[in-house]
């Protein structure tokens, strides 16, 4: 489906003449899901009109994409950057495409640009600024408005094989596989994950290289996989387990892996506070590790 699509850099050919674009790497706080229902008093108080910039691109129209001015009353609107995009598609252009589901920062299916950086719509709360900006995911092919092909980021998931595999079967048949409370706590900060691809996204290595670098998204979840053993000892991130060595093999390329330059913008997009950048450091050290064994 890419080949028919026209591929949209939010960069050059929208975000360059607006003074959002100055802020892309700005660090956004995003709200929790517990906060996201609480309303931000400045931005009811201080104005009840506002505008909103919104990317607008039609395959079926060969035109080249615009940014579409919508105002609306934010005393009649939730405090979400998503309430006013669905407030906007119900009563004002039921042609405005975007995709939404949980409300609740859980499915990642809301995540766009937002004022030059990337978040989910459902958890970044409406500023109190007289403008809001929002664009598609940055350097991805655009499908229509806010919509982006994530068939690419999908596949690369994939790849990463992001299941247990054993190579024994259960201690007990059919049972699941235990683990203890020390060996659950390392997982913490990799399965959180929702797949979101804000931090791809916003990575310089996948914006040059989103073919062959696999971003921080897919490494995150690689890393949850790994497991380096040495002299009788085992450093385990998921004990259950059991093909480290040909996960760190198949991950172990120029292009896969080492096009990570540490920039950690991936640490700064992430709405649930991950630091893919911190993994992907980690599965290194592993690739070190097992090359001087």
């Amino acid at each position: 489906m890419a080949t028919g699509l026209v591929r949209r850099s939010v960069f050059s050919r929208v975000l360059s003449s607006s003074p959002a674009a100055s802020k892309f790497l700005t660090a956004r706080a995003h709200a929790s899901e517990a906060q996201a229902q609480q309303v931000e008093p400045t931005a009811r108080d201080s104005t009840s009109l506002k505008t909103f910039r919104i990317y607008r691109w039609n395959p079926e129209n060969p035109s080249k994409p615009q940014l579409q001015d919508y105002q609306i009353n934010l005393k009649e609107c939730g405090p979400m950057v998503l309430d006013a995009l669905i407030k906007i598609k119900n009563e004002m252009d039921p042609t405005l495409t975007f995709r939404r589901s949980c409300r609740e920062g859980i499915c990642g299916s809301c995540a766009m640009n937002i004022d030059g950086c990337n978040g989910l719509a459902c958890l970044t709360k409406i500023t109190s600024g007289s403008e809001t900006q929002i664009t598609p995911l940055p350097h991805m092919f655009v499908i229509k408005d806010l919509v982006v092909d994530m068939t690419n980021f999908y596949n690369q998931y994939k790849s990463i094989e992001p299941w247990l595999k054993r190579k024994n079967p259960p201690e007990v048949p059919g049972k699941e596989i235990l683990q203890s409370k020390k060996d659950r706590a390392k997982l913490d900060g990799m399965y959180e994950c929702i797949l979101c691809a804000c931090c791809s996204t916003s990575c310089p290595s996948y914006w040059w290289n989103p073919e062959s670098y696999l971003g921080p998204a897919a490494l995150l979840h690689a890393h949850r996989q790994e497991t380096i053993r040495g002299s009788q000892e085992k450093w385990i991130s998921d004990s259950r387990d059991e093909y480290t060595k040909e996960r760190l093999e198949a991950i172990n390329d120029e292009f896969k892996l080492y096009r990570c330059h540490t920039i950690l913008n991936c640490a700064r997009a992430c709405p649930k506070g991950l630091n893919p950048g911190k993994q992907i450091t980690h599965i290194k050290q592993l690739e070190m590790g097992i090359a001087r064994a």
